[in-house]
This record gives structure tokens, sequence and C-alpha cells, in this order.
């Protein structure tokens, strides 16, 4: 068995806030929101990260991502579609995932009015 977390929320070892499932993907509320609307959206089968994913997947996965968009009725607002990789890319869970974001203006404060030189 897998130690990987959201292999375990795929498995029903660890349950989940499901907002939509199909035999390939899954997409659940992240337990620590960083925006009205915060959902984490993945693969069932385990890919370290964004890298690795094949073509295929990720052609499988947008549609899958759109319809979440729907359903939390954030597709004609807006919304953030955010993959981390690795660790200096700030990927915290190594199975790839993406955090859709929505239900509010959304803010990137640190890449607006900054200096570049400030942020390394």
């Amino acid at each position: 068995m897998s130690n990987c977390i959201f292999c375990k929320i795929v498995s029903g070892d660890i349950p989940s806030d499901k907002v939509l499932e199909n035999d390939k993907f899954i997409a659940f509320h992240d337990l620590n929101p960083k925006a009205p609307v915060h959902i984490l959206v993945i693969p069932k089968e385990h890919f370290q990260s964004f890298h690795e994913i094949p073509a295929e997947t990720m052609k499988n996965m947008t549609p899958f991502i759109q319809e979440v968009a729907i359903k939390m009725g954030v597709e004609k607002s807006g919304y953030r579609l955010i993959t981390n990789i690795g660790e200096n890319g700030g990927q915290e869970v190594g199975h790839i995932h993406f955090h859709l974001f929505g239900g509010t203006k959304l803010k990137w404060e640190h890449l607006t009015d900054s200096d570049p030189k400030n942020l390394f």
C-alpha cells in the first residue's frame, strides 16, 4: 500500500469532501482553503508531478477540471489553476495535483508591483 496521502484518498482509506469523481480523476475540497473555492484535482493514477504526467492523461484531465469549475460556479467569474512542481516549486505532496481557486477576486501579491530583485 502506498504512503501517498492522495493515493489513500483515491482508495477510500482517507475520507474527502468530494466535488466530482470519475474512473480516472477525483476532485475534493482542500482541508486548508486559501480562497472561498479551493479544490484539489488529481488523477487516480499516481504520478509524482506535472513533469512526469503523460500528455494523454492531461488531455483527459482538462475537461474534468473544466467540469469542476462549472460545478463550483466559477467558470464565468474566473478561477486560478496551479500545480507546484518539485521542492523549489512548492510541491508538498508527491502526487500531481492542481489547486483550483476561485469565488473571489484573487490576488498575486508576490508578483504584483514588486521589484523582482526583492523576491530572491
